[in-house]
């Protein structure tokens, strides 16, 4: 039988962190099989500009699509937003983005839009280096990028973060340049939404394909502690 690469059963582990208080988020290890491991490096998208962007298949190999789509699966959803107290999370659609590269403006704290019901984000990078740089933070406040309510995530293959989205959902990283890489699912509250979010994507990604020079100077030098409300 061949090995799912998305299994809800791993979220099982002992090493999982579930927290309900301030806000619902899960903090998960290993959720990606050993064996799938060149596959899913071999497929990710070879973005050269920086930031999120929307999923398209025809950019991606098969194993990259094969995880979105179970990912997606409104039961696999529902099985994720169950840990988090969310009902029947696979009931709501779904905006996939991927992110190959970052620049140091990017990471800044922030709460994720009124649109959106939960994000999850699974990372995919082989090695990091040893640094806080990058690493993935839920926060008790907006404005302190030190004040962690758990351990960092670092970015690494298989490492796997949900969060539900609230007024007080703080997360952030400190400034990185180069490549993390990094599949995000965002449900959303509407098709609406959804499409809104998609259209401003591509605009992005055409944005910095044009202006990719100055977007990479634009925030460079900002504050660890840099936030944005949504």
């Amino acid at each position: 039988m061949t090995t799912p690469l998305i299994d809800p059963a791993r979220l099982d582990r002992v090493d999982t962190t579930v927290r309900l208080q301030p806000f619902p988020f899960l903090v998960a290890h290993e959720q990606l099989p050993d064996s799938a491991r060149a596959e899913l490096d071999r497929d990710f998208p070879r973005y050269e500009e920086a930031g999120f962007f929307p999923w398209e298949a025809d950019e991606c190999g098969p194993s990259i699509n094969a995880v979105i789509e179970q990912l997606t699966a409104p039961e696999i959803a529902s099985a994720i937003g169950a840990k988090l107290e969310i009902d029947n999370l696979g009931q709501y659609p779904t905006l996939v983005t991927l992110c190959r590269h970052l620049n140091k403006r990017h990471g800044t704290i922030h709460t994720d839009s009124r649109s959106k019901i939960a994000t999850a984000l699974l990372y995919l990078n082989e090695s990091w280096p040893d640094t806080s740089e990058g690493c993935l933070r839920f926060l008790e406040k907006i404005d302190d990028i030190d004040a962690t309510l758990a351990p960092e995530l670092k970015p690494l293959y298989g490492k796997f973060a949900v969060f539900r989205r609230a007024d007080n959902s703080f997360h952030g990283h400190l400034p990185h340049e180069g490549e993390r890489r990094v599949i995000q699912v965002a449900w959303l509250v509407d098709e609406e939404a959804k499409l809104r979010k998609t259209k401003r994507g591509k605009f992005s990604r055409l944005f910095k394909k044009l202006f990719g020079k100055l977007d990479k100077k634009v925030g460079a030098s900002r504050d660890r502690s840099a936030s944005h409300r949504d």
